[in-house]
């Protein structure tokens, strides 16, 4: 009896210790989202607002199309490639709506009773499914992993992570996912860009002559320096648009 009575101590003690620990990490993701989450600054609010919004980038998804059709030199390659891109964005928020949130049921920092009052919520906010992980950050960074493996642009694969990090940190700014969530959604969307470009790749190179590209013109999977500047371009006027509707 008295050995049970002490392993049972042991097993009070170690759940304690987890809950404790676990206790110590939420308020450490509920102090990092507070320092991001609303500067009372009506620019950044009406900036995050419009940034987060998927619509805001229609004008970048079809300049990344517009990049793949004039790269690629038949309907098979150019369905193949985004094909590619449209897997990696199913998969990645495929398996977060329909499997980790259900399972989870984190709630979101805006739905949450216990933080909610403690945030700034923005006029117009809010989504009612759960929390963990970040759809968001999880298809931007898939999308963004994929391009970059795809034309091996340095150039374009900055913009694209520096793209996918603005979406990310919207969802703090606005309330809407804590950090633990859009750190999740960043290494899955990230795994599922590498994923889907090796899938991509394996298909891709069955009905296409694998040819490494020796030329200024071009980067080492073919792709046009002149096109790949006009996809940077487009982002860069999104952005300068943002901030020119922002102040409106």
């Amino acid at each position: 009896m008295v050995v049970r009575g002490g392993y049972h101590q042991v097993l009070s003690k170690r759940y304690n210790s987890y809950i404790m620990d676990y206790s110590n990490i939420n308020q450490i993701d509920i102090n990092i989202l507070h320092s991001f989450n609303s500067s009372n600054n009506l620019l950044l609010d009406h900036l995050m607002q419009y940034s987060t919004l998927g619509y805001t980038w229609i004008p970048l998804y079809f300049a990344i199309f517009f990049l793949v059709v004039k790269n690629n030199e038949t309907m098979l390659q150019i369905c193949i490639t985004v094909l590619g891109i449209l897997f990696g964005v199913l998969l990645a928020s495929g398996t977060d709506n329909l499997l980790v949130k259900p399972l989870v049921e984190r709630l979101r920092p805006i739905n949450d009773p216990y933080i909610k009052y403690t945030l700034d919520i923005l006029n117009g906010v809010g989504e009612k499914d759960f929390s963990f992980f970040s759809a968001h950050a999880a298809n931007t960074f898939a999308i963004a992993t994929f391009i970059c493996c795809l034309t091996r642009s340095l150039s374009l694969s900055i913009i694209m992570y520096i793209w996918a990090i603005i979406n990310s940190i919207t969802r703090l700014y606005l309330g809407l996912h804590y950090p633990s969530d859009v750190c999740m959604g960043m290494l899955w969307g990230s795994l599922v860009g590498i994923i889907s470009y090796k899938v991509y790749h394996y298909i891709y190179y069955k009905y296409s002559p694998k040819i490494n590209y020796i030329s200024s013109q071009y980067t080492s999977t073919g792709y046009s320096h002149e096109d790949i500047d006009v996809v940077i371009s487009i982002f860069v006027m999104l952005l300068i648009l943002s901030l020119i509707i922002s102040v409106i």
